[in-house]
């Protein structure tokens, strides 16, 4: 089992950057995929980027690539998101998620563990 925690959101200017922490406590924390989701208020829970066990794989939705970068530090149990040039259509709350499967998946379905989550807002 793994406890997730998020941390790094805040209000941002359009144009500007935040990198988001996704903290885990677990002894195999290595072995978990990692998936990051945002969900805007009246919206679904959508996919954003997500990375394999060893962080060389990664995956993104469409709208954020070349803005958003996800990685892992293994041995500081924790996934940040980077993500750079933000716009307004990106302020939502942000969760990050894990699961046990290697297999890639953009459903929050399959992901058995989340955080509380971290609020993004991008002001134009």
């Amino acid at each position: 089992q793994v406890q997730l925690v998020e941390s790094g959101g805040g209000s941002v200017q359009a144009g500007g950057s935040l990198r988001l922490s996704c903290a885990a406590s677990g002894r195999t924390f290595s072995l978990y995929y990692i998936g990051w989701f945002r969900q805007a208020p009246g919206k679904e829970r959508e996919f954003v980027a997500a990375i394999g066990w060893s962080g060389s794989t990664t995956y993104y939705t469409d709208s954020v690539k070349g803005r958003f970068t996800i990685s892992r530090d293994n041995t500081k149990n924790t996934v940040y998101l980077q993500m750079n040039s933000l716009n307004p259509v990106d302020t939502a709350v942000y969760y990050c998620a894990a699961k046990t499967s290697p297999l890639h998946t953009s459903d929050p379905a399959r992901y058995d563990y989340w955080g509380q989550g971290t609020q993004v807002t991008v002001s134009s």
